[in-house]
């Protein structure tokens, strides 16, 4: 099966696969969560809201399931990926949703896509909850690559330390509620045990 995206589309979604898994002891993309895999649940939420949706991770891995695309900067964590992403896309928006974050629902990253449009200036759109910044369920503009690519170029990996230097709209905790999403949907799934609760 052949997977294209287009390049008129004005969001993108992209699926964060890259990571170690090295808690959960296989591939978290391929684990399954009551009889789907995390990546079949996050591709279906993303293909809800667009149908211009991406992996970033090993094209030898997930090829078959969407276009791929791989970190220019290899071993350096989402940024990475966020700046893979970006540094690909022919969107404005780009949605960045972690594959294993398989409670978010597509109406919240509708609601996501609601607040980008109305926030032009934004390059980033980051929920904010009392556990601190959701950056791997976010939308960002092209334009927040360059921070990406400078900070990769000079060591520095932590997504939420370019805040302050972007246009970030934070979507803090009570915007969220009152949307009627709850904090609990940015769980992630780490380790065995996690998912086994989550069963």
């Amino acid at each position: 099966m052949i997977h294209e995206m287009s390049t008129d589309h004005p969001l993108s979604a992209f699926i964060l696969a890259g990571g170690q898994s090295t808690r959960m002891g296989t591939d978290k993309a391929f684990v399954a969560l009551n009889g789907r895999t995390l990546l079949q649940r996050v591709l279906s939420t993303a293909r809800s809201v667009t149908p211009n949706v991406c992996i970033i991770g090993d094209p030898a891995r997930f090829s078959p399931f969407a276009p791929t695309v791989a970190d220019i900067f290899r071993g350096c964590g989402p940024l990475a990926g966020i700046h893979a992403a970006l540094h690909s896309s022919h969107s404005d928006l780009n949605l960045i949703l972690a594959v294993d974050l398989p409670f978010v629902p597509p109406a919240l990253l509708q609601f996501l896509r609601t607040q980008a449009e109305a926030s032009p200036v934004a390059n980033a759109i980051v929920p904010l909850t009392s556990h601190g910044w959701q950056p791997l369920c976010a939308i960002y503009r092209r334009s927040f690559a360059d921070l990406a690519g400078e900070a990769l170029r000079s060591g520095r990996f932590k997504i939420d330390a370019l805040f302050p230097a972007a246009e970030v709209r934070a979507i803090n905790e009570d915007e969220l509620q009152s949307a009627g999403f709850s904090p609990q949907l940015f769980r992630n799934l780490n380790t065995p045990q996690d998912l086994a609760a989550s069963e």
